[in-house]
């Protein structure tokens, strides 16, 4: 579940530190090879709603194979992309594909426990899943001394296909016949119509969302940040990532420790006060023109930290007692977060030119609302109608 899981990471942080070198080959400005990885947060989630319902009617197994198969075919068409305009295209597509290894693996652990084991078993994933951003750009960078960015997407495809077989061959079912639920437009409809009108799923969902979207913000911007305003070397950049996935890890771990001994709504409004702090120092350092390499990684690692227990504890919050309609609600959670992802992408590549001021401002405010979301949830869960 958790190298299901990675896809979408890796297929994010890979090719980060080679931005300069694809914008160059392909002779298009920065910001448009930035779009491509916010185009590729947008079909992330734009799949994430349809493969819930998919995974609700036909299980687990056989959705997650056909996006696999989606996400090998398009990593091929990335590979051979001639134009900006054709790598967003099957940016995109790849999106549609590796969706599948983050709605499926939230449902299984679903399947097996409840709200408390459930936060234990995503910070697991959440350790797993996080070697992938601290690997994925280090080899991204020494593969492009050997090689052209096009290797990186033949990586992806090499290594998808690997898990491809291997889910075919490893991978059980694990959705009890008796949860099946019908696929039609009118029950989908109402799946997530009640899940939105369901105060404590959206809360968290955002609470997490926002803060995801602080994350997304530093991944799209860091190339310009460290590479261009800070001159660290692309070979070098991926070792500055790793250090702020590796926090991010040791908060999901910490937070798993923590949960022997506390809820998992204590923890998360704990770590959404951190997130603040951490963002707001951000903000105040870059208004006041004091912000240095060293500082902005300060501020960084304890926003990554933090993020690692919100991300698992408001995840297990979002998807306790949602009964049969967990693989839709792992779907929308999923498309929540992401889509609040894709528009911090999109604003932060926008807002070019100001030093690190544009990632300071859009982590902070993406902290607070993330912050304000956590305390809108009520006290206590209800299930859903």
């Amino acid at each position: 579940m958790g190298a299901l899981t990675a896809i979408g990471p890796f297929s994010i942080d890979m090719y980060l530190p080679a931005f300069p070198a694809i914008a160059s080959d392909l002779q298009v400005p920065r910001g448009a090879i930035e779009r491509t990885l916010a185009a590729y947060l947008v079909g992330m989630a734009l799949a994430q709603v349809v493969y819930g319902p998919l995974a609700d009617r036909y299980g687990r197994k056989k959705p997650m194979l056909a996006g696999m198969v989606l996400y090998v075919a398009a990593s091929v068409g990335c590979a051979l992309s001639g134009s900006v305009q054709a790598l967003t295209v099957f940016r995109v597509l790849q999106a549609l594909g590796g969706a599948a290894g983050v709605v499926i693996p939230r449902a299984v652990i679903r399947d097996h426990y409840e709200t408390q084991d459930a936060a234990r078993a995503m910070s697991l994933l959440m350790l797993i899943m996080g070697l992938a951003p601290i690997l994925a750009p280090i080899a991204g960078g020494q593969l492009l001394i050997v090689s052209g960015w096009r290797s990186l997407f033949w990586l992806m495809a090499a290594g998808a296909l690997a898990l491809l077989v291997a889910t075919a061959l490893i991978m059980r079912e694990s959705l009890d016949p008796s949860r099946v639920q019908p696929l039609g437009a009118a029950p989908i409809a109402r799946n997530y119509a009640a899940l939105m009108r369901h105060r404590g799923f959206v809360s968290h969902s955002l609470a997490g969302g926002f803060g995801q979207a602080g994350m997304f913000a530093y991944i799209v911007s860091s190339p310009h940040v460290f590479i261009e305003l800070y001159g660290v070397d692309p070979q070098h950049y991926g070792f500055l990532f790793g250090a702020n996935a590796a926090s991010l890890i040791a908060g999901s771990q910490v937070s798993a420790r923590l949960l022997r001994s506390h809820t998992p709504r204590q923890l998360q409004r704990r770590a959404l006060a951190a997130l603040a702090a951490s963002s707001l120092a951000a903000l105040a350092l870059a208004l006041a023109g004091l912000m240095t390499l060293p500082l902005l990684m300060a501020c960084l690692i304890g926003y990554m930290f933090s993020q690692g227990f919100v991300n698992p504890n408001s995840a297990a919050l979002a998807l306790s007692e949602q009964g049969s309609r967990l693989g839709a609600a792992s779907a929308l959670l999923g498309t929540l977060q992401l889509s609040c992802g894709a528009l911090a992408g999109f604003v932060v590549s926008a807002w070019q030119g100001a030093g690190p001021l544009p990632l300071a401002a859009v982590l902070a405010g993406c902290a607070c609302l993330s912050w304000l979301s956590g305390h809108a949830a009520p006290a206590e869960h209800r299930p859903v109608a």
